[in-house]
């Protein structure tokens, strides 16, 4: 069974779109619901579109070091970081999280980027006794749980997760079943487990009062949350300290490629753009829509949508001397107001 087909055998909802990569269900009751879960419950959703390279090998964590953007050699076993791939000018190639799983790391990142990732990669694997390779899907997939009574939730269907620090993980028995439990930077939880277990595991977190979400309340809540998405909001041609991930960064670790670059921005102290949020008042606006001013362009819309409430939210880039939260700018003929990350909502 491959890591997104076990939703097939659930009693979702028959719409289905596409999200990232594969199928999942764009709603499950109302997207009104489905977000308050995320935001003030439990909301559980299908991960299977994320992909796990591994990294093994003698060299692994030197090698590894010198071609992210964090620090991968001091990260403990059972512990991870968020971290970016660079080109040699400082653009960004793709995003991931890296997890130190003592005889290995393990890459989890967007199925979309997996096989760009893993050219970039071996391009670099000259001399060094390291070997990547994807994980079998038939062998792992991933659930996500985001809201406050997560913990508790997770606690009810019999999987206790401790007390984890953000990217930590830790590795349980349930039902006789193995499955790995790692805090998400948003306080939730991803799991990682056997497609063939996931259904079981996901009417457990259902039965012990997660609410099902789809696609469409996923997207709310990741645009209200300020996250962003490679591909949509981070793009090759953006620089690093432009996204506002200041995690992904770190400036002590010693050199990898890009850093030159990252480096040289750090010492003048900004960028001339940043990634910000907006709310509009009358229609969407389309993403990629220029945000002007007195005709001069002045950064544009990655990412937009309307929340359960009417409330028109989006992210996207905005020069620094635009302003800062409540200036207003024009989005396309609609009026913008840049605002603070996260949403209140």
């Amino acid at each position: 069974m491959s890591a997104t087909s076990f939703n097939n055998q659930l009693p979702w909802a028959s719409r289905q779109v596409e999200y990232t990569v594969g199928q999942s269900p764009s709603a499950f009751s109302s997207t009104s619901e489905e977000l308050n879960a995320l935001r003030a419950g439990c909301g559980v959703f299908d991960l299977g579109s994320r992909s796990k390279l591994v990294v093994t090998g003698r060299d692994r964590t030197r090698w590894l070091n010198g071609m992210v953007t964090n620090n991968i050699r001091d990260l403990a076993p059972g512990s991870g970081v968020y971290t970016f791939l660079l080109n040699p000018q400082g653009r960004i190639l793709g995003d991931m999280y890296v997890f130190n799983r003592g005889e290995s790391f393990l890459i989890d990142t967007d199925r979309q980027q997996a096989d760009k990732l893993t050219q970039l990669l071996k391009k670099y694997i000259i001399m060094d006794q390291v070997v990547l390779s994807e994980a079998d899907s038939r062998l792992i997939t991933s659930l996500g749980m985001e809201g406050p009574q997560a913990k508790e939730v997770l606690q009810r269907a019999g999987c206790e997760p401790g007390e984890l620090q953000p990217l930590e993980v830790a590795d349980r028995t349930w039902n006789d079943a193995s499955v790995s439990l790692v805090r998400s930077l948003q306080g939730g939880y991803m799991i990682w487990l056997s497609p063939e277990n996931a259904g079981t595991m996901w009417e457990a977190l259902v039965s012990s009062g997660a609410t099902q979400v789809g696609t469409e309340a996923l997207e709310m809540w990741r645009i209200a949350t300020g996250i962003p998405r490679y591909g949509t909001d981070i793009r090759e041609r953006d620089l690093p300290q432009e996204t506002g991930q200041q995690h992904a960064l770190n400036f002590s670790k010693g050199c990898y490629i890009g850093q030159e670059i990252v480096e040289r921005i750090r010492s003048r102290g900004a960028v001339h753009r940043r990634f910000t949020g907006f709310t509009f008042e009358g229609r969407l606006p389309a993403v990629g829509t220029k945000l002007e001013r007195d005709g001069r362009e002045l950064g544009e819309v990655t990412s937009a949508t309307v929340l359960p409430s009417g409330q028109a939210i989006g992210l996207g880039y905005l020069r620094r001397e635009a302003g800062e939260a409540g200036a207003t700018i024009d989005a396309g003929g609609v009026q913008a107001t840049v605002a603070d990350l996260p949403f209140i909502i």
